[in-house]
């Protein structure tokens, strides 16, 4: 698998995926590569604070034109990841010189995929860019591609509490690393002076109480792959949940618009920290 991340976050995302249990960890640009099971992806969803998402790899093959591409695409058993019902999406991040356009490398792969499905059912699953049930993404570094599901769906900042929109709101995945980088020792008290929406008093208190980031999301990508199992993933919650440690201190913050604060309260609110962040 392969943790996406930011730059300068890398040395964190490592320690956290050593934390979590996985294995044959490696560190790369703007990600980090590891190998665990089904549950091990599940747990890494849930609990990490500074990936952005996280990859299933499903193939790691040479390519240098569109036609290799497509024919090795459209090798893939495709029917045993999609069925014809399932809409998809195809992502793409290219840095070659044999191809120099990201959004034509994705228009190749589901043309491919497409084409699978046409030859085999006569049927083909529906294109969606917005909310796709699968989204597939393709790496491709001068003639080495990698070709991966991804298992978060929609980016891990995204952990839920946000339900209002806020001018220049920091991503919750930066304000995770930053405090982390920060060595804090979760003993003292934190205090943000201008403290905004609240992201970095949100993100404090669930580093603080050791509570895991996306515990309230309520979609996740592999959840809508055909070898979900419900049972381990309520098992990796509930695991979750009784990680979490009591924070005897105080997080607060500050700002001097009222209707900031407001909206700060909402989200301290919905993370269910009422109980150790002020504002």
């Amino acid at each position: 698998m392969i943790a996406t991340t930011m730059f300068g976050l890398e040395n964190i995302l490592e320690k956290e995926l050593i934390k979590l249990g996985a294995e044959k960890i490696k560190k790369g640009n703007r990600c980090v590569y590891f190998q665990g099971n089904q549950k091990c992806m599940y747990d890494a969803n849930i609990r990490l604070r500074t990936a952005l998402k996280i990859l299933k790899v499903l193939q790691v093959f040479k390519t240098k034109s569109e036609t290799e591409l497509y024919k090795h695409i459209r090798r893939i058993k495709w029917h045993n990841i999609l069925s014809t019902s399932s809409t998809f999406s195809v992502s793409s991040t290219v840095n070659s010189k044999y191809f120099t356009h990201s959004h034509y490398v994705s228009l190749v792969v589901k043309d491919a995929i497409v084409d699978h499905f046409k030859q085999k059912f006569k049927k083909r699953p529906s294109v969606d860019t917005h909310k796709p049930q699968i989204n597939i993404h393709i790496h491709i570094s001068n003639h080495d591609c990698t070709l991966s599901l991804n298992s978060s769906g929609n980016s891990l900042h995204k952990r839920g509490y946000r339900s209002s929109k806020f001018h220049a709101p920091i991503n919750e995945v930066l304000a995770a690393g930053i405090i982390l980088l920060s060595d804090w020792n979760k003993e003292t008290a934190l205090i943000d002076p201008m403290c905004g929406s609240g992201t970095f008093i949100i993100e404090a208190a669930l580093i603080a109480m050791n509570k895991s980031p996306n515990i309230y999301r309520k979609i996740f990508g592999f959840q809508n792959w055909k070898d979900y199992n419900q049972k381990v993933f309520e098992e990796v919650k509930e695991a979750a949940i009784k990680k979490e440690t009591p924070y005897y201190q105080k997080i607060k913050g500050y700002d001097i618009s009222a209707s900031t604060i407001s909206i700060a309260k909402r989200h301290i609110k919905n993370m269910k920290l009422n109980n150790i962040v002020e504002v």
